[in-house]
This record gives C-alpha cells, sequence and structure tokens, in this order.
C-alpha cells in the first residue's frame, strides 16, 4: 500500500491527463494581435481595386491610341490603294484592246497593247482635228442619228465628254456658276452651259442656263437666271468638275468672285438689248 504523497501525485496526473493545460502559443497570439487585423486599420481590398482601375484606364488608352492609328493608316492607304487598282485596272483594260493582236503574232509582252492603244488614240486626235477627219466625223454622227437606241446613247455620252474637252468652242460647261437656290441663304454650285436672251413686254433680259447636278454629272436641274445674279468663282471647269464627283470635299477653302463686266454669248456675242 503505497504512501498518501504517492497518492496525491498519482491523482495530479491523472488529473492533468483527464483536463489538459492549453499551451500559449506567442506566435499565434502575436498574428491575432497585428494591427491588420485591427478593425481601426484599412484592409488591403481598396488597394486592389484601385491597382485594377488603373490597368483598365491604361488599356483604355491603349485600344484608343491603336484604333485612331490604325483608322489614319487607312484613310492614307484607301485612296493610294483606289488608285492604283482603277489604273492597273484601266491599264488592263486599255491592254486587251490590241493584244490579242500581238498574242496571235506570238508577241506576249505586258503593255505593249496598252502603248499601241495610246498611240492610236493619239493620232486619232490628231486626224480629226483636220477637215478631212471632222468631215467623217460628221458623216458618222449622221448614220449614228439615224438609229433609234444608239442615237440617245451616243448624245448623252457626247454631251458628258464635251463637258471636259480642252476645246472651248465646244465645251458644254462654259463657266461655274454659284446662284441663290431654293431659299434665301443658301447657294446652289452648277455650270453655265449657254446664254438666253428672254423678250418680254418689259424688255430684253439675259439669262443664263445653269445646270445643277444633283447625281454626280449626268443627272441635274437647269435654272434660267439672270446674269446678274450668277456669281462666278474663281474655279475653272475641270476644278467645278471635281468638286461635284468629290461630293464638296475638293472645295476650297476660300472662294473669290468674280466680277464681269460683259457676259459674251456663244450665239449672240456681247449681250447688248435691244430696243423694244
Amino acid at each position: 500500500m503505497g504512501t498518501p504523497r504517492s497518492d496525491m501525485s498519482i491523482k495530479d496526473r491523472e488529473l492533468e491527463i483527464l483536463i489538459p493545460v492549453p499551451n500559449i502559443n506567442v506566435k499565434d497570439h502575436s498574428k491575432s494581435s497585428s494591427p491588420s487585423d485591427s478593425p481601426n486599420t484599412p484592409s488591403s481590398s481598396p488597394c486592389r481595386s484601385h491597382h485594377s482601375s488603373g490597368k483598365e484606364a491604361f488599356s483604355k488608352v491603349i485600344r484608343s491610341w491603336t484604333s485612331k492609328k490604325f483608322i489614319t493608316g487607312c484613310v492614307i492607304l484607301f485612296p493610294i490603294a483606289i488608285t492604283f487598282y482603277i489604273t492597273w485596272w484601266f491599264i488592263h483594260f486599255v491592254d486587251d484592246f490590241f493584244s490579242p493582236i500581238y498574242n496571235h503574232l506570238g508577241i506576249n509582252v505586258f503593255g505593249l497593247g496598252f502603248i499601241t492603244s495610246m498611240t492610236f488614240i493619239f493620232f486619232v486626235g490628231v486626224f480629226m482635228s483636220s477637215w478631212l477627219g471632222a468631215s467623217l466625223l460628221s458623216l458618222g454622227e449622221w448614220f449614228i442619228k439615224k438609229m433609234p437606241l444608239m442615237s440617245y446613247i451616243y448624245s448623252a455620252s457626247k454631251q458628258i465628254s464635251s463637258a471636259i474637252s480642252p476645246d472651248k468652242t465646244s465645251q458644254a460647261f462654259k463657266e461655274v456658276a454659284i446662284i441663290r437656290h431654293p431659299r434665301l441663304g443658301e447657294y446652289a454650285f452648277g455650270f453655265i452651259t449657254s446664254t438666253v436672251i428672254l423678250n418680254t413686254n418689259t424688255g430684253a433680259e439675259e439669262l443664263c442656263c445653269v445646270y445643277v447636278p444633283t447625281n454626280h454629272l449626268y443627272l441635274g436641274d437647269i435654272f434660267f437666271v439672270n446674269s446678274k445674279d450668277v456669281m462666278r468663282p474663281n474655279l475653272s471647269v475641270r476644278e467645278g468638275i471635281e468638286i461635284v464627283i468629290s461630293g464638296g470635299m475638293a472645295v476650297p477653302k476660300v472662294l473669290n468672285i468674280q466680277e464681269v463686266q460683259s457676259i459674251l454669248s456663244p450665239r449672240v456675242g456681247k449681250f447688248v438689248v435691244p430696243q423694244v
């Protein structure tokens, strides 16, 4: 039988086994009491959101800059590409007129048909400028005008080609004109095609026949405007055609109106009001 002291020590050990005393961890206590977990310190989520918003703003700036430069490149390259494409198509189109002849002869040289076509057109212009060529052209036009369908096609195409003709006597568009139309304060861009003398009970008045294109050059309206009300800008006919074809994008920044002292009519010469 043991002593009472040994019995007490055994009981204390049993109590320690049944009820363990928790060990206090200094590291855990320091972590739990860290200033980052205290309610008085700010959390890390606002910092992360600010960092992500900065990334989004930077990416938006990069995307905007990239899209602007890409559109700028397209704007610069588009007219160049269209010009080269139309020029290449025109060379092939003209080259096909005489290239079959050279291919039949066994000569396969690209561009030889184009050079031959340009030379042929030049000599046609030289020949038609002579008296014999003009007589043959008149005879050919007389035959074409006798044909029902071809006469309309030929007349319309001839009027369009004569509009840009370097010959001033046969030019359909005489001058570029600006008229007040359709309301006060609004102006219309057109071309003077001819002049007309209008005889009324009050006297004679010279009117300019102004053609105002509404769909490029082949469709438009005709207005008879008093010659004093027609404004003539400092533009040539070819510059006016470029303005119409480009939809107004080729208009100069400043237009100066020319003052005309006397109107020269292609049919009556200098206009003189007849006595009624």
